[in-house]
């Protein structure tokens, strides 16, 4: 956080060019942030004390100043950057948004189940951040229609017909597995409520979700020659980029790994004297230390040399833009390389459809379920059976012939 002596434009322009922001979106970010501060001045508020609701505000009001001084409106008029604004209520505050308050005695009460939940999610349950994110999303949006249905007071008396109610409001715009996702965090929460005391009995076994069967979502699944037409595309272009995509699916057509997987990799997880490198496996929480192999390893080296940013960050995979930092996802890579490739799918195809791939072409060349399971990181050998229904056609080739007697019986 900024200490009230410093000057925030200048200490602005200096963790942006710390960031490595273009020396042009510095200068915009700064010039937004300085009308943005005398816009404060001039109605005597300190910028310590900016909510959202200021800000939108300040956003309205420099727009019809805007349209005043160049005449424009209508779908022509040029928003106002917030970029720059939110740069400095981040330097200033330490965190924009800011961490909501509660306005009222619901919002209170929501809030601290919400918070209270989040911790048991994390400390007993053991869960990763992203799947906490989704039940605590659930739990709110529960909360605020229970709530607001039938009062602040109305979780003791929580009933039946208010859940089918809510998974009838949940339904319309969702498709049946999101629906059954919405279930599954629905059902978790009920259970919470009623260990800790705040329903009178466990309604979690009444929520009713569509039938989903076993299975069913295995995504689309890319041949051999499809892999190779990916990765010949990418690997001829040489462009920051490039290095970049072609060091990732290189990576996700090897050993089949996740995408957190691979956002995840660090520098000292390759070990490029013993030729190893080591799998922080995010679901089962264990590691895996496989073999480099040299595709991967001349792909990973020529980034690194050439087309990481030269960042303190000990990820191995950083965004193209400013503000580098890791990449989250894979998926929106995975897209635009089958698309520059010329590869269509049907079904989904984001990171998954290459451990799927890896999983049946292993298969394939009759590598016992086991090992596969334990390449792709698996805690049983049960889920290890989605990514090999695709290869029913093979599983039906070396299918044992069953006895006459035994058919009979």
């Amino acid at each position: 956080m900024l200490k009230s002596s410093e000057d925030p434009i200048a200490e602005l322009k200096a963790v942006l060019a710390g960031q490595r922001y273009h020396p042009r979106t510095i200068s915009n970010y700064c010039g937004c942030a300085r009308r943005f501060l005398d816009y404060l001045e001039w109605r005597e508020i300190q910028v310590e004390n900016v909510t959202e609701a200021l800000v939108s505000t300040y956003i309205s009001h420099a727009s019809g100043m805007l349209r005043k001084r160049h005449g424009r409106s209508g779908p022509h008029q040029h928003p106002i950057p917030r970029a720059g604004i939110h740069a400095l209520l981040r330097l200033v505050q330490g965190q924009w948004p800011p961490p909501p308050k509660a306005a009222c005695a619901a919002e209170a009460e929501r809030f601290a189940i919400c918070d209270e939940y989040g911790v048991w999610l994390r400390e007993a349950r053991g869960l990763a951040p992203a799947s906490i994110e989704a039940l605590i999303w659930e739990a709110r949006h529960f909360l605020t229609w229970q709530f607001r249905q039938n009062g602040d007071n109305s979780l003791m008396s929580l009933r039946v017909d208010d859940i089918d109610r809510y998974m009838e409001m949940r339904a319309p715009k969702l498709t049946r597995k999101s629906l059954s996702a919405v279930a599954n965090r629905l059902r978790s929460l009920l259970r919470h409520l009623h260990r800790v005391g705040r329903t009178a009995i466990d309604l979690s076994p009444h929520v009713i979700g569509p039938l989903i069967y076993a299975y069913e979502g295995v995504p689309s699944i890319l041949e051999r020659d499809q892999v190779a037409a990916v990765l010949r595309a990418v690997g001829k272009d040489r462009t920051l980029r490039g290095l970049r995509d072609h060091a990732i699916l290189q990576l996700l057509a090897t050993y089949g790994l996740r995408s957190s997987e691979i956002c995840n990799l660090r520098l000292d997880d390759i070990n490029w004297r013993a030729e190893s490198i080591r799998i922080r496996h995010t679901k089962t929480k264990a590691c895996s230390f496989l073999p480099l192999m040299e595709p991967v390893g001349e792909a990973v080296l020529a980034y690194l040399r050439a087309g990481r940013p030269a960042i303190d960050a000990r990820e191995i995979f950083i965004r193209m833009r400013a503000p580098y930092r890791k990449l989250r996802m894979l998926d929106s890579v995975v897209r635009r390389r089958l698309r520059h490739a010329g590869v269509k799918l049907p079904g989904k195809s984001g990171a998954h459809i290459f451990r799927h791939a890896r999983a049946v072409e292993m298969l394939r060349a009759s590598v016992p379920q086991k090992v596969i399971g334990d390449l792709l990181g698996h805690r049983s050998a049960e889920s290890t059976v989605p990514y090999l229904k695709l290869a029913t056609e093979d599983l039906r080739a070396i299918a044992l012939d069953v006895p006459e007697a035994e058919l009979l019986s």
